[in-house]
């Protein structure tokens, strides 16, 4: 399958309503979707997509299910173009597995967003999403989500146990070198006085999670975020990564439900079969 056909199968999905959302601020785009485990078959369906000024979901979303709870954070290069729904596919297949899902929002660039807002948001979704857990908090970033997966597990006090960063922007200060998907960097961090400084702090490679576990999935045919970001990653921070490099697959497969890629990452998540 092609980069533009990886790139259209997964576009392509219809969105998936969750189960319930939850607020954890008050901006529209401060919200966690929850889709409870439905083993053997997808979320939503009871048909009881709604909302609610709670928060917690291990509880809300299916607490007799074996396996962690995941979070999820979508891409798109931080920018307000690109919201959660594209991985609503992703959280329903992961949901008819057996996982509780929760899909986090947050505000991005042009809508409110940009550092250090965005990064203030998804830690507090991760925070709202894990309030009452009684399992593993696993955090799934894809792209620009998995930048963001990295800089939220190396927060002081997260409840993240273990990182899957799946294509993901891993080396900032390279991304930013490459002006990957027209300066998208730039316009996350905002100009003016004080960039590098924000560059680094904003910069996974220099602030790798201490004690929190991480697995990187990179296809080898990615397009739109180079390899060479998670291989600079993982040479930065032996200890505690492990990179999976997919050989022939580009950047949407393992996001995409079906697919060897999407295969991979549920063999990250799913416990294994007692004997």
């Amino acid at each position: 399958m092609s980069a533009a056909d990886e790139e259209t199968a997964l576009l392509g999905l219809a969105p998936v309503a969750p189960d319930r959302t939850v607020a954890y601020g008050p901006h529209p785009d401060q919200v966690v979707d929850l889709y409870g485990p439905r083993p053997g078959g997808g979320a939503g369906s009871d048909g009881g997509a709604g909302s609610d000024g709670g928060a917690g979901a291990d509880g809300g979303a299916g607490a007799g299910a074996s396996g962690p709870l995941v979070v999820l954070l979508h891409g798109g290069f931080w920018r307000a173009a690109y919201d959660r729904r594209h991985l609503s596919p992703l959280a329903a297949a992961l949901a008819g597995q057996g996982l509780p899902v929760a899909l986090a929002e947050y505000r991005r660039v042009g809508g409110g967003g940009g550092a250090p807002r965005t990064f203030e948001d998804v830690a507090a979704a991760v925070e709202a999403a894990a309030v009452g857990r009684r399992r593993e908090v696993v955090l799934v970033g894809h792209s620009a989500g998995g930048h963001l997966a990295l800089l939220a597990a190396a927060r002081p006090g997260t409840p993240v146990r273990r990182v899957i960063a799946v294509s993901p922007v891993a080396d900032l200060a390279r991304a930013h070198e490459l002006g990957l998907s027209g300066g998208a960097v730039a316009e996350l961090l905002g100009p003016g006085p004080g960039f590098a400084a924000r560059l680094a702090a904003a910069d996974p490679v220099r602030r790798p999670p201490a004690g929190v576990p991480v697995t990187i999935l990179h296809g080898t045919d990615d397009p739109d975020v180079p390899l060479d970001l998670s291989r600079r990653y993982a040479a930065a921070s032996p200890a505690t990564t492990t990179l999976r490099e997919l050989p022939g697959v580009g950047h949407y497969a393992p996001v995409t439900p079906g697919t060897t890629g999407f295969a991979a990452l549920l063999s990250l998540l799913r416990p294994p079969r007692s004997t």
